[in-house]
């Protein structure tokens, strides 16, 4: 594992500097169609789709169907579709292991324990994640450093230990006003949850409007303590292993 970490640490000194939409180039250029996008259609997903029509409009985006998003999600996703006119893949669930765990746990399993919330996320979101990485070598993300504890300490490039892939975070050293800024000066779509108090925007039922003082992430699994918030997806040690 020797390699990756050399070559991460080179991206990562390449990247030194960048801006986001150059670092995106940068990604694009070193791994070609062996890259793709991971978009949850929140503001930094938005910002991020908007700078690869223009940088690196080749690059693959995804996003992950739960079954159980908010109404004006979808919406947003058939507005952004419609408007960037890019290569778009929608990933869903396996439905038998969606069948077994809602006949097993219940329909809102989630709510009852953090495991069997993490099983959900992993049945909904982790698994079909995976497929979605099968073919590429790394994957770029909205993360921010300021998003959460568990986030604090994240790189443009990064290792993803769970998915055996290299991470990409364009915006990772942004604050939220820098992302709000992008929005207003490009014209970014974006989720009108967000006007409502939503900053971080998941499944509806896992979901809330954030209160003024509130951690950023708070409206997330907000019945469970802030270094747990975490779906699966984001989570992984950020080195290979020897």
């Amino acid at each position: 594992m020797g390699n990756l970490n050399e070559k991460i640490s080179v991206l990562n000194k390449k990247a030194k500097g960048f801006t986001a939409e150059q670092a995106i180039g940068l990604a694009f250029e070193e791994f070609g169609s062996r890259v793709n996008f991971a978009t949850s259609l929140g503001e930094e997903d938005q910002v991020i789709t908007d700078m690869i029509s223009k940088v690196a409009p080749q690059i693959e985006i995804f996003t992950l169907d739960t079954g159980r998003l908010h109404q004006e999600t979808y919406d947003l996703l058939s507005k952004t579709q419609k408007r960037y006119k890019l290569n778009f893949k929608i990933y869903y669930p396996d439905t038998q292991a969606v069948e077994r765990m809602v006949k097993e746990k219940g329909i809102n399993l989630f709510y009852e324990s953090i495991e069997n919330r993490k099983l959900c996320c992993g049945v909904r979101k982790v698994e079909p994640l995976r497929r979605a990485l099968a073919n590429v070598d790394a994957w770029i993300c909205g993360l921010r450093r300021e998003q959460s504890v568990t986030r604090k300490d994240i790189e443009i490039f990064e290792w993803d230990e769970g998915n055996k892939k290299i991470k990409i975070n364009p915006l990772a050293d942004w604050t939220l006003d820098e992302v709000h800024r992008y929005i207003r000066e490009n014209g970014v779509d974006v989720n009108p949850l967000h006007a409502k108090g939503f900053i971080s925007i998941g499944c509806a039922p896992c979901t809330r409007a954030v209160e003024p003082g509130e951690d950023i992430r708070a409206g997330r699994w907000w019945w469970e303590n802030s270094d747990q918030k975490e779906c699966g997806l984001h989570n992984n040690p950020r080195r290979p292993k020897p």
